[in-house]
């Protein structure tokens, strides 16, 4: 059932963006690690790229309430395209080297927070709250596709051509995405909290912070940030060292690893289809808690096998988890959180995950050290806490 030309057309724009995503996963290390062999500064690139991701999270946010939507998502898509075209063109003549590939990635980083912000906020503007699971889960199963099937291999082989050919398909792919926004509806332009459309510092982190406030007064919202932050953690333990679990404990190489990987992304499309009937029958709170309980058992059962096979299975019934719990939070946020507030809310709760998969990161490691299979044990205990903490915190939901 078609979900009307407005979603099409947003779809289609993050589609594009997707699978340019993508591309970017397998060709900025690609093009990294071709101009240096220092792992430190190969590894710099994701570094600089989260970094600059959290810092700008919250002003973007408040740029996102006060900006016509379509035009900021026309704008960063445009922007993103013209930025990578111009670094496909430095490869391409053998101009430039990490320090320009790393301000490449600071641009791609920040454009690309401002155009999702704005892209999840759209959705409630154009699509019915009831259709918003089923909106959801078709920019999930996009998404699922571009990265995780083409995007990848695409970028492998491009970039075999040649080091510009990825990076000038994907400012391509981008600057698509900015012009297919203009067939979005604008939407009406808000003033700065105190009646000017002032740019200051101050007046930025006031805004920011009234969304903070909402964000943590909120009963219903508050607790879904809350349980993202924890539950990025325990993502981010076993996600953080999967490549050394996957040599150490089942024996796999590296194309091995690719398969598994592959096969898990299976489970995010079974749920991206899934999800609305789910939630239908069982109510946004116990699908909640069944997806969380579904994480935990399988994050606990890979822990204990070295059967390569049983681990594609039970990263694919993980994945599943994380896209159904993925699909929920947001419609969730997208019905609740007023539209006036909407881009710095979803800006707060993103620098919670955020926070979250950096500390995550960092546990990983560390318990590592001790067993390879501890932070994937680990990881499934952290979802079983918050599976326990949404039965409780969400026992409200579907009242709102």
């Amino acid at each position: 059932m078609s979900l009307g030309r407005a979603f099409t057309v947003l779809w289609g724009a993050n589609a594009a963006s997707n699978l340019a995503d993508g591309l970017a996963f397998v060709s900025m290390p690609l093009l990294a690690a071709s101009l240096t062999d220092d792992p430190r500064l190969v590894a710099g690139v994701a570094t600089v790229y989260a970094l600059v991701r959290l810092l700008v999270a919250l002003p973007v946010g408040v740029l996102v309430d006060r900006a016509d939507r379509r035009t900021l998502l026309l704008t960063a898509n445009l922007l993103r395209g013209a930025s990578v075209l111009a670094l496909a063109l430095c490869v391409h003549v053998g101009v430039g080297g990490l320090v320009l590939l790393y301000i490449a990635i600071a641009v791609i980083g920040t454009l690309e927070t401002a155009a999702d912000n704005a892209a999840v906020s759209i959705v409630p503007s154009i699509i019915r709250d009831h259709d918003l699971d089923r909106a959801n889960g078709r920019i999930s199963a996009a998404q699922l596709i571009a990265d995780e099937f083409v995007g990848p291999p695409l970028g492998g082989v491009l970039f075999a051509l040649a080091a510009s050919a990825p990076i000038f398909a994907m400012g391509g792919l981008w600057a698509g995405a900015g012009l297919l926004a203009l067939a979005l509806p604008m939407r009406t332009t808000r003033k700065s909290e105190n009646g000017n459309p002032t740019s200051d510092l101050t007046t930025v982190s006031r805004e920011a912070a009234a969304g903070i406030r909402w964000l943590a007064r909120h009963r219903t919202v508050g607790s879904l940030a809350l349980i993202s932050a924890v539950t990025s953690v325990g993502y981010m333990m076993p996600f953080s060292i999967l490549v050394l679990f996957a040599q150490q404990r089942l024996g796999l190489d590296d194309a091995g690893y690719g398969v598994i990987l592959a096969v898990s992304a299976l489970g995010g499309l079974v749920g991206s289809v899934a999800t609305p009937r789910i939630r239908s029958r069982l109510g946004y709170r116990w699908t909640i808690v069944a997806s969380l309980v579904t994480g935990s058992a399988s994050l606990s059962a890979l822990s204990a096998t070295t059967s390569s096979v049983l681990a594609a299975v039970l990263l694919a019934v993980y994945i599943l988890h994380a896209v159904v719990w993925g699909i929920c939070a947001t419609s969730l946020r997208q019905r609740l959180v007023p539209d006036e507030l909407r881009g710095r809310v979803n800006a707060a709760t993103r620098v919670m995950s955020l926070a979250g998969l950096a500390l995550g990161s960092g546990l990983g490691g560390v318990l590592a050290l001790t067993h390879i299979a501890l932070p994937v044990l680990v990881g499934g205990f952290v979802f079983l806490v918050c599976s326990a903490a949404a039965v409780v915190l969400l026992r409200h939901v579907d009242r709102e």
